[in-house]
């Protein structure tokens, strides 16, 4: 007697689970993007699964058999590139992201209270960088995680919003060896067409944290005579094609109070100072 109550006391916590689940299933806005995400999820995973092809080298030779190799795993990103949504809401930003005519996504978006989706798999590639260049880097998406800051470009951004992304970024840079440099935003990656993530992003707090480089005291800094300005720009990261640009997209960075075109003496300083932690 005992087991049989046992059981249909199981079996009813089990259906109270189940109508649990399917009642927060119901209540997710996103329940049918969600199902388009597993279903190309699905034919990736079809598409890594192939066996790779034959090649014919030159007078039509083949291999007469495959040779899969047993060494191998995932691609892993190297970058973290941070934005900010340009947009007024979260919910307005999540919705962006799943409409397939936008063609743009992020793999997480940390919104203005602090709370974070992730809403793609760190080892896919995401379209969030677009047309950019960093070093001799020029395809982004493929070796970065895009992070979306649910911020208009005209407003402070929340300390329990940086707090959250404070503590994204230290996961990502453990879980895949992030290079302390290679924490960078969107502005600097496309510096004629981006401003993101505004002046008013706390670059030097990340910094502090380990996230991104920043500079020291310039106080006793002389900069040599034979120091070139655009050639330090280059050896940091930016792409120099558009000089204005990239002058204003450092200085955005990492002198945000500075708006005036060129570089001044202490401008120089911070550049110098820059580009020796980048050798």
């Amino acid at each position: 007697m005992m087991n049989s109550t046992m059981k249909n006391i199981a079996g009813l916590a089990t259906a109270m689970l189940m109508l649990l689940c399917c009642t927060r299933c119901a209540h997710n806005p996103y329940a049918a993007t969600n199902k388009k995400y597993r279903h190309q999820a699905k034919a990736l995973s079809k598409t890594v699964k192939q066996q790779p092809s034959g090649l014919k080298g030159a007078d039509g030779i083949q291999a007469p058999y495959w040779v899969g190799t047993t060494n191998f795993n995932l691609r892993k990103p190297n970058f973290v590139i941070i934005h900010h949504t340009a947009q007024n809401s979260c919910e307005q930003t999540l919705k962006t992201f799943t409409l397939e005519r936008t063609q743009v996504s992020a793999h997480y978006v940390v919104c203005r209270n602090g709370m974070v989706h992730h809403m793609l798999n760190d080892y896919l590639r995401a379209w969030h960088g677009g047309l950019a260049k960093w070093g001799n880097l020029t395809d982004i998406n493929s070796s970065s995680i895009g992070i979306e800051l649910d911020n208009n470009g005209a407003e402070p951004f929340p300390d329990v919003q940086i707090q959250s992304l404070i503590i994204l970024l230290d996961s990502l840079k453990h879980r895949y060896s992030i290079p302390v440099a290679n924490f960078i935003g969107h502005g600097d990656i496309a510096p004629v067409r981006k401003n993101d993530p505004s002046r008013l992003f706390p670059w030097q707090q990340l910094a502090e944290k380990g996230f991104g480089l920043w500079y020291d005291d310039t106080t006793n800094i002389s900069v040599p005579q034979y120091f070139n300005d655009l050639q330090a720009l280059r050896i940091i990261g930016y792409d120099i094609r558009d000089t204005s640009a990239a002058v204003m997209a450092f200085k955005r960075h990492f002198i945000p109070q500075d708006t005036l075109p060129g570089f001044s003496e202490n401008d120089r300083k911070i550049l110098w100072s820059l580009q020796q932690k980048n050798q």
